[in-house]
């Protein structure tokens, strides 16, 4: 019997391609490092300022119940020369004091441009068409960082006639792209003297930090990060300025392996929204719920005297109250290992969201229920 060349390697080829689908695998699961941290001193900041919007199609301020607005407008004019006499009832309607906010990202310059977000403070009824007067928005600090003016575009739109109306959407704000412009910028320093970085986890795990020491020093071949707790990784990077940008870009491009997520429920108690992630499990339990309702039933009658019997007509209530209780028995609940069977159980109660916000409640007090419950 021949062999041949390829039935030789045969075997060795079916474990190189076992192999590259396990790293593949592997490297589908695993998360680059700015996606899991950032680092220390890297962030926005809020500005926030109050202007006046001109420009409105009669939808502006009442200025008899939002005086403010008149008084912003007076000091306006003033310092443009203009002086109003005291006392002067202006009853414009083309105006409107608004809020205007900004996020000033890290490492802006002075001349780059920021989108703004213009929220009326009044009783403005539309600023659509509106224009934002020069605004200046100041930082925690007091301090002016930016200056904002524009055209505003607002999504929403309305129309009234005869006492009815339509509206779409919120016409109470809107949006300036580039709307601002950069005045100062935030000092911000990278490291200290010694050359030492922080990398703070978005979510503080001692396995993560653990895995990205590792991860961290075995891509530069030495130890270079050290986990100060479950939340702070310290870097020793290099001192000059480049050399700390490359050193920067090279971790963020990093995988990471997430490892195993905690399981945890998410229930929003306003929408009546419940999301569960992939690691929730379930043991053994019996469940029953039901509705309780109390319908009150009130239907007023008149009572008619009979004729010549000097009687007065009256309304008498007529309240019928009707108890109902709907529910089954116990339902057992199966243990569940998987995401899917987890939902195929609850969905066997067939209970309503509202319901099943209790259930999961009621699962976790008895034990059953092997997660985080967290309301939202």
């Amino acid at each position: 019997m021949k062999l041949s060349i390829l039935d030789l390697l045969r075997p060795s080829l079916a474990l190189l391609g076992l192999l590259l689908g396990l790293s593949g695998a592997g490297a589908a699961q695993a998360e680059r490092l700015r996606d899991l941290a950032e680092f220390a001193g890297v962030r926005s900041n809020a500005l926030v300022g109050y202007g006046l919007v001109v420009g409105l199609d009669g939808s502006g301020d009442q200025t008899m119940q939002a005086p403010f607005t008149g008084q912003s407008l007076t000091n306006m004019l003033s310092q443009l020369g203009i002086t109003v006499p005291p006392g002067t009832n202006m009853q414009l309607r083309n105006i409107a004091a608004v809020m205007v906010t900004a996020q000033l990202p890290a490492f802006v310059r002075p001349g780059q441009a920021l989108d703004v977000v213009v929220s009326s403070v009044g009783n403005a009824r539309s600023l659509r068409g509106g224009t934002l007067l020069m605004t200046p928005l100041k930082g925690a600090d007091g301090e002016t960082y930016a200056l904002a003016q524009g055209n505003l575009l607002v999504g929403g739109a309305g129309a009234e006639a005869g006492g009815s109306s339509v509206q779409i959407n919120q016409q109470a704000g809107g949006r300036i792209s580039r709307g601002a412009t950069v005045e100062r910028e935030v000092p911000l320093q990278l490291g200290n003297e010694r050359g030492v970085l922080e990398l703070q986890l978005k979510q503080p795990d001692f396995g993560m930090a653990q895995r990205m020491v590792t991860a961290i020093n075995y891509a530069f071949g030495r130890t270079v990060a050290s986990a100060q707790d479950g939340g702070l990784i310290l870097l020793d990077a290099p001192r000059d300025p480049n050399g700390r940008v490359n050193f920067m870009a090279r971790l963020e491009g990093l995988d990471i392996s997430p490892g195993e997520v905690s399981p945890k429920v998410i229930i929003n108690s306003r929408s009546g929204a419940v999301v569960l992630n992939g690691t929730v499990t379930l043991q053994n339990a019996a469940v029953a719920h039901g509705n309780l309702s109390v319908v009150i039933d009130n239907q007023p009658r008149v009572s008619q005297p009979a004729p010549f019997s000097e009687g007065q007509t009256v309304v008498v209530p007529d309240a019928q109250i009707t108890v109902e209780q709907q529910g089954t028995g116990l339902r057992m609940v199966a243990p569940s290992t998987n995401l899917l069977d987890v939902v195929k159980a609850l969905n066997a109660l067939g209970a309503t969201p509202q319901d099943l916000m209790s259930i999961l409640e009621a699962l976790k007090a008895s034990g059953a229920l092997r997660a985080e419950l967290e309301i939202i």
